[in-house]
């Protein structure tokens, strides 16, 4: 596994010992938990910033998102982001809806 340093604030410093204490881990723990959420956190927002730039469609945002295309949507939904669709994505879901119902 690599390995990675950067100087960081005293006060963010402080902040992951802080959270090292609470969760019961040590600092290198932490830190890789913390940049797993940080960068899961970045693909949803960069996913969604071209989603809204219409340059990818919500299948492509789920998966530059790594989640699932539902999941992407609740999360537009949450960040009051239009969902736009276009014909073939909703004659695609209306099929789906159909033979759902069957």
């Amino acid at each position: 596994m690599p390995i990675m340093t950067t100087r960081v604030p005293e006060e963010l410093a402080k902040e992951v010992e802080r959270i090292a204490e609470i969760e019961a881990l040590d600092k290198s723990t932490t830190l890789k938990r913390l940049l797993v959420k940080a960068v899961q956190a970045w693909k949803v927002d960069y996913a969604l910033k071209l989603y809204q730039e219409e340059k990818i469609s919500i299948g492509k945002a789920a998966e530059m998102a790594g989640v699932s295309v539902w999941e992407i949507g609740d999360i537009l939904v949450n960040r009051r982001i239009p969902i736009r669709m276009g014909r073939g994505e909703l004659e695609e879901d209306l099929r789906a809806a159909v033979a759902e119902a069957w």
